[in-house]
């Protein structure tokens, strides 16, 4: 998906947020000159996440590695796995086991350090109360069931730190459906904001649930060009695909994959192109969302 407008203007937003506590002026100048210059030339062909990469990547050039997350991920990745009995006995006691597991999942794409300024333990708690009360399409888990019934390689395109835990749940759920899918699970291939990689999936024990693989890029999405040759073969061969996320929407949108994505609308963009209100969560597969914007 290229681009939209609100994105390009709220990556240039954020970079000159970024950098305000550089006292030199012309250093400043210099970067968000260049900054301008990326989102002038591939902004209409490029989706956020691909732009966000380089944009981080000249970040990088200039200003060195300035956040790290290490800490933040390690610490939301424990908060989960403390949550994880407790909501696991949620999604045991409820009448579909599966369909309440997906709202659980939705909800923890909360933890997203990129799309949110002020993530937090206390809204995180407020989200995942909420969850088991929250609607998503019976049409499209209708459908979802169906496909599962069928596939045989599945490929799940993570997100983030900490949700990750609420993904191996899923899995777990998918592998007791059909102990026979092959499941692949897709994670950032280098550090990116809070996104989670195949050192995350290891903390959590995502790897010992399913085939865990980095995708050997380190953008907030999965675009196919960026990927390994490993993670290209294994989306390409997928008889299903669960993409997990905002930047996953963005990346994937379009590419002919037609996945089942599984995020919270956060931004205000998002909020606009599904007409829901901010925290709502989307479930939906690709050839049955219709875009407003």
């Amino acid at each position: 998906m290229i681009a939209n407008v609100t994105c390009i203007s709220c990556i240039l937003a954020k970079q000159e947020q970024r950098i305000r506590v550089c006292a030199d002026e012309k250093k400043k100048s210099d970067y968000i000159h260049e900054v301008l210059k990326i989102l002038y030339e591939h902004g209409r062909e490029e989706s956020a996440p691909w732009l966000s990469m380089k944009v981080d990547g000249l970040h990088r050039a200039y200003f060195g590695e300035t956040v790290d997350y290490q800490a933040l991920k390690h610490r939301y990745n424990q908060i989960m796995l403390a949550r994880e009995e407790a909501l696991e006995k949620k999604v045991q006691m409820s009448e579909d086991m599966l369909y309440t597991c997906i709202k659980y999942v939705c909800a923890g794409n909360y933890i997203d350090f990129g799309a949110l300024n002020d993530v937090n333990e206390d809204a995180l708690s407020q989200i995942l109360e909420k969850a088991d009360g929250e609607t998503v399409s019976e049409k499209t888990y209708e459908k979802f069931r169906k496909d599962l019934n069928s596939a045989k390689r599945l490929v799940y395109a993570a997100d983030n730190c900490g949700e990750i835990v609420l993904d191996k749940m899923l899995i777990r759920l998918l592998k007791k459906h059909d102990p026979d899918l092959d499941i692949t699970v897709l994670l950032r291939g280098r550090e990116v904001v809070n996104d989670a990689t195949l050192e995350d999936a290891r903390e959590v024990g995502l790897d010992r649930e399913a085939y865990c693989i980095g995708n050997g890029s380190g953008m907030p999405g999965t675009v196919l060009k960026e990927l390994s040759d490993e993670a290209k073969e294994r989306l390409l061969q997928a008889d299903m695909v669960i993409a997990k996320g905002q930047g996953n929407f963005e990346s994937l949108y379009g590419s002919g994959l037609n996945p089942y994505y599984l995020f919270l609308c956060k931004c205000e963009l998002f909020v606009r192109r599904f007409g829901l209100s901010q925290y709502s969560s989307v479930f939906a597969k690709e050839e049955d969302i219709e875009i407003r914007i």
